[in-house]
């Protein structure tokens, strides 16, 4: 049925087909509609216009599952009327490249359709806008509403515990099975999954799609197409995308409420009391989006009104939760859409590109709760994603709260407040700057804080910080200043940062006069290009200020025409060692596997150790 109640005396019933001319379209081919159909009734003959093939083949040709099942449909569709004796002819005007280029917008569906009334025939079509276009301009029209005949095979690889299904053609059958954060990938079956299986199931899937109301093509590149049916998310990738045929479905098996996680009392009241912005982040398979569809029928329950943002849809949610997709090929253009419906929460099921961080920022800021899906090995991580894309400031505006996933529990939870403050480590109060601090949920102990510092941008973890200034950001500006430094300076050095606005160079003493150059000029420049005023001292100073570890050992460098060798010794090999100029830690490396660490003596590291030693300042080595 078209539209319910629609009658039209251009809408041909089965009585009508029986040797009439049939002249399909793209639709009825892909979606396999006519083969059913040639099983009911029979044509005088079957008319495809050459758009149709030519359509096809640029869609095959672009690796699209489309067009691979169209021309094998075609293929289908020769054998069957040669079967039954039913002549099939191609006709018509080849399609021009632009025609082919705006097929979506409706140009090949024009062709297919003005050409029936020149064959005096019926229009076949499983395409509801081409069947009400047709009936509009007068042309006998059937409508092939195509229904589901059994189960589709990609369920027969499922169990009911049974996470996701892996197949690929000449390789065994293999399916994740158990529940987030406790399963196992195992064999289904002996024999390799088959080229021949391959296509069938395709076939089925793409049929689906074409008559199933809650069967989606979500996406449709080059060799990699995704479709969501029901419940089930399906990638089906091709050569050259992939080595190999492929089909991945995956199906969540456990739908929960935040009854069934461990979540404090107070996080639940966090997330009703006010529109928040919040991340929910996790490795892959951790439950992340499980836990977002908690959180959405949670909050529908608590009378917000709930929408998602995904790509594509598999989120598993109650039909008042509307679920929205890309629109135009862009989140941007569905925000816009979302911000003149203005719901109360959106889902944003997930975070990976520019765009989408961006899109999740702009509605927050107008106002909307906003729950972000993103991936992310720590807690932290997610926060990071968001630096660079956002402006620091409005960071804690965009988001307040992060939940961590992992094992399909919640690890960690963190809030972000917004305060202008000195940073932890440094002690002048003219240091003092905006700093967002990231606070542990429950203990609400300060674990992290974010800030700029120079031109960088510090995610600084409070518990590493030390109680020397060079053990917390400043090793960061160090390390920063350092690699400047030997663009510039041809000699070694050592380096010891003071304070934001200064440090102390170390060099050479016969080098001294050149750093500094006549009148300053050399020293004014360097202290430009790094931003940072400059105390020029002797390398014979570098040391003595801070104590050596108490497991210090003092190094005996040996030389090669290339390497400056510390011997270690084979007992140590592959852990780490810090070597020390005097009192001062200049570089952590690798223990060789025989027991060495080895420093090229044309770098800035190896030309210090080697000056060091000539002006009488011992090298240690400590291993951690």
């Amino acid at each position: 049925m078209i539209i319910p109640g629609l009658k039209s005396r251009y809408l041909v019933d089965e009585r009508g087909l029986e040797n009439a001319v049939w002249v399909p379209d793209t639709s009825v081919i892909v979606s396999g509609g006519i083969l059913d159909l040639l099983g009911k009734a029979t044509p005088s003959k079957i008319i495809i216009h050459n758009a149709v093939l030519d359509e096809l083949q640029a869609q095959a040709n672009m690796k699209r599952e489309t067009g691979f099942e169209g021309l094998a449909n075609l293929v289908r569709i020769r054998e069957t009327c040669e079967e039954k004796g039913i002549k099939i002819e191609f006709y018509g005007k080849r399609p021009s490249y632009e025609d082919v280029l705006l097929a979506k917008k409706g140009s090949i569906d024009s062709i297919i359709r003005d050409s029936v009334s020149d064959v005096d025939g019926v229009l076949i079509t499983s395409d509801k806008v081409q069947a009400l276009s047709a009936l509009s301009k007068g042309i006998r029209t059937y409508y092939v509403e195509t229904k589901r005949k059994g189960r589709l095979r990609i369920l027969d690889f499922f169990t009911i515990n049974t996470m996701s299904v892996h197949l690929k053609v000449n390789a065994l059958p293999h399916a994740k099975i158990g529940s987030p954060g406790n399963f196992k990938l195992v064999k289904i079956r002996d024999t390799p999954f088959t080229m021949e299986e391959f296509e069938q199931i395709v076939r089925e899937l793409m049929e689906e799609v074409g008559r199933n109301p809650k069967a989606f093509l979500e996406i449709d590149y080059g060799g990699a197409t995704v479709l969501q049916i029901e419940d089930i998310r399906i990638a089906i990738t091709r050569p050259p995308f992939s080595d190999g045929p492929e089909i991945t479905a995956v199906r969540p098996i456990v739908k929960v409420s935040l009854d069934d996680y461990d979540m404090h009392e107070e996080l639940k009241k966090r997330l009703i009391e006010k529109q928040r912005g919040i991340l929910i982040a996790g490795p892959p398979g951790a439950g992340k989006s499980t836990l977002a569809q908690a959180i959405a029928e949670y909050l529908k329950d608590h009378g917000y009104i709930v929408k998602t943002m995904e790509d594509p849809r598999d989120l598993q949610v109650s039909e008042e939760i509307t679920q929205y997709t890309r629109l135009k090929e862009s989140m941007a253009k569905t925000a816009e859409i979302l911000l003149l419906v203005r719901p109360d929460y959106t889902i944003y099921d997930e975070l990976r590109r520019t765009e989408d961080f961006q899109v999740f920022a702009d509605m927050r800021l107008a106002g909307v709760g906003m729950i972000g899906v993103t991936h992310a090995t720590r807690a932290i991580d997610a926060i990071q994603r968001l630096i660079g894309r956002v402006e620091l400031g409005v960071i804690p505006q965009i988001v307040d709260t992060v939940i961590f996933v992992e094992g399909g529990r919640i690890k960690k939870v963190y809030t972000l407040r917004y305060t202008v403050k000195v940073p932890t480590g440094m002690h002048e109060e003219d240091l003092a700057r905006p700093v967002i601090e990231v606070r542990d949920f429950i203990t609400d102990e300060l674990e992290y804080e974010i800030y700029s510092f120079g031109e960088e941008v510090v995610v600084m973890p409070i518990k590493e910080i030390g109680r020397g200034p060079e053990e917390g950001v400043f090793k960061i500006a160090k390390e920063e200043i350092e690699k400047k430094l030997r663009k510039k300076l041809k000699m070694p050095f050592a380096l010891e940062v003071v304070s934001e606005k200064l440090v102390k160079l170390y060099v050479p003493p016969r080098e001294i006069p050149k750093v500094i150059g006549k009148n300053g000029k050399n020293i004014e420049q360097l202290e430009r290009y790094l931003g940072v005023n400059i105390d020029v001292a002797p390398l014979t100073e570098f040391s003595g200020e801070k104590a050596l570890p108490s497991n210090a050992i003092r190094a005996e460098p040996a030389f090669t025409g290339k390497s400056v060798i510390i011997d270690v010794g084979k007992d140590y090999a592959g852990r780490q060692v810090e070597i020390y100029v005097g009192d001062r830690h200049v570089l952590t490396a690798i223990v060789g596997s025989k027991g060495m660490v080895r420093i090229k003596r044309n770098t800035n590291i190896g030309a210090l150790i080697e000056e060091a030693l000539e002006n009488g300042i011992p090298i240690y080595y400590r291993v951690i």
